[in-house]
């Protein structure tokens, strides 16, 4: 039999114990709301910027996200003509509207409603994309993705993801979509990716509640693209066209604050990397950003220099 101190200790050490795991498991905290700001980039396309703007220019390993919304053809019949990339990954992810992807690498890829691309430049890729619509809705994403220094010169390489093969499920009342890494049992189709990414395309109804789980080392943030919700341990309302930053943790709180909310959730390992940007190439110094600048000029960027 054990003695009261015993047991006493052993509530205490269970206590204890209760303490760490809830702080292990705990929800992250949101650090940072912030609206997009409306630019124009490509040949003249309309842009929502929510990360790469002034107010936030970085987010380890992520460089960039933008949001191109509209249903005048004006904002985005100039698309992105043909343009070179070197050190990083761009990623398109389409809601409406129809793009294509074009590469010197002989790659070509067709976005609609729901597909997305993968495109690793690594040493260089000259590639463009360019609306396949004359009118209506064009709305879509794209997100920059840095390369560690080891693999900023690995060959190029391209990922076509067609709608059907992105896995959807509906988990307490929140439908979700995967398009990178695993989570209630789907894993979605992008693969041998060196940030090891979570990217699901949430949808709570109002008032349904979801913990998401994230890679407790990522850098996560959010990017709600319709409606409002509530989001981190202290559920805080976020508005459509807003970009959430989290702090350290193991799952998000995701709780639909409206109809109609709507997310992006995004996670990634961080380099804690020099990052050297100009224009459409990523490395870690200056020098490599100008040499990355004379291969392209020299017709030596997707020889890797």
């Amino acid at each position: 039999m054990l003695s009261r101190r015993a047991v006493l200790s052993s509530a205490g050490l269970t206590l204890l114990g209760c303490a760490v795991k809830s702080r292990v498991e705990a929800g992250r905290a949101v650090s940072l709301v912030l609206p997009a700001q409306p630019t124009r980039d490509g040949a003249g396309v309309s842009l929502n910027r929510a990360l790469g703007q002034r107010a936030l220019s970085v987010l380890d390993p992520f460089l960039l996200l933008d949001e191109f919304h509209t249903d005048d053809p004006s904002d985005y019949l100039a698309g992105f003509p043909e343009h070179p990339h070197r050190g990083f990954e761009t990623v398109t992810y389409m809601l409406q509207g129809a793009m294509e992807h074009r590469d010197v690498l002989g790659n070509q890829g067709r976005l609609g409603p729901g597909g997305a691309q993968w495109m690793t430049a690594g040493h260089g890729i000259i590639h463009s994309e360019m609306p396949r619509q004359e009118r209506g809705l064009m709305w879509g994403f794209q997100l920059w993705v840095n390369l560690p220094r080891a693999r900023k010169l690995i060959a190029p390489r391209y990922q076509d993801i067609a709608p059907s093969r992105i896995p959807e499920a509906d988990v307490d009342g929140v439908r979700l979509r995967v398009v990178a890494g695993s989570t209630f049992g789907r894993t979605g189709p992008v693969s041998g990716i060196d940030v090891e990414p979570l990217f699901v395309d949430l949808a709570p109804a109002k008032g349904a509640h979801l913990r998401q789980p994230v890679p407790s080392g990522h850098t996560v943030f959010a990017y709600v693209t319709e409606g409002a919700v509530r989001l981190g341990s202290s559920q805080r309302e976020v508005p459509r066209g807003h970009l959430a930053v989290l702090e350290k943790g193991t799952s998000v709180e995701v709780t639909g604050a409206t109809e109609d909310g709507r997310l992006l959730l995004l996670a990634g390992r961080p380099w804690n990397e020099p990052i050297a940007r100009m224009g459409p190439f990523v490395m870690n110094t200056d020098d490599e950003v100008r040499q990355a600048f004379d291969d392209y000029r020299a017709g030596r960027l997707l020889l890797g220099g």
